[in-house]
């Protein structure tokens, strides 16, 4: 299989896992990336049974509505019972870089609420050591140049991402030629630094399951 085709088959298994675990309450968080686009369209095909979803991007929210599937703000959810979503990296303790599409900041608040977090990506993903993607950290604009500094001293090298503006109305550094040995310290240490509003790291709230998909078939890994 193709990569789109892993991610097809991965997206089904997801689909399949939330629909075996519907029930009149359920609302779905919904991701955004490729991978996430192909879950939309399974999950359109069982969209009368979903009470209502919350969206990561207004990219997602504008696929959702596409369907006919309902969107709600996340402040009016009682409850997220399943978040579904890619990621650009993980390790095998689930720990994952997200924010490639640039909605890192809005996934974090998603995931930090759901129940329960399902990560849905091909196994070329899955890496020994975080850092070979650039890890995305959103930032106040005006910070720029101060977040920069401050990346440097870390040891990563920044760079704007030019001519994007996240759904948030900020902008996205992304960190490159970092090897990252501890992904809960360095999530906490970019978060400190005055001007970040997060970034791409998922180690403080990893994912729980993660559907893995390979020339061997679909791999399912949980913490």
């Amino acid at each position: 299989m193709d990569q789109n085709e892993l991610k097809k088959a991965v997206a089904k298994a997801a689909a399949d896992y939330v629909k075996s675990r519907l029930d009149e309450r359920t609302v779905v968080g919904v991701g955004t990336g490729s991978t996430a686009n192909f879950f939309i369209e399974y999950l359109g095909e069982f969209k009368h049974d979903i009470q209502a979803t919350v969206a990561s991007s207004e990219e997602t929210a504008r696929r959702l509505k596409a369907l006919g599937i309902a969107v709600i703000d996340l402040n009016s959810a009682p409850e997220i019972s399943v978040y579904v979503d890619g990621a650009d990296e993980t390790n095998e303790h689930l720990h994952l870089i997200k924010g490639g599409g640039g909605a890192l900041t809005r996934e974090k608040i998603i995931a930090a609420v759901a129940k329960e977090f399902v990560c849905i990506a091909d196994d070329s993903k899955l890496v020994d050591v975080l850092g070979h993607f650039p890890l995305p950290v959103e930032v106040i604009p005006m910070a720029r140049s101060h977040v920069g500094r401050e990346i440097v001293k870390l040891g990563g090298d920044p760079v704007y991402r030019e001519g994007f503006v996240t759904d948030n109305g900020n902008i996205i550094i992304d960190i490159h030629n970092m090897s990252i040995v501890d992904p809960r310290k360095l999530e906490q240490q970019l978060n400190q630094i005055t001007g970040v509003v997060t970034n791409g790291l998922f180690a403080m709230r990893p994912a729980d399951k993660l559907i893995l998909g390979g020339k061997d078939g679909l791999k399912t890994m949980s913490r």
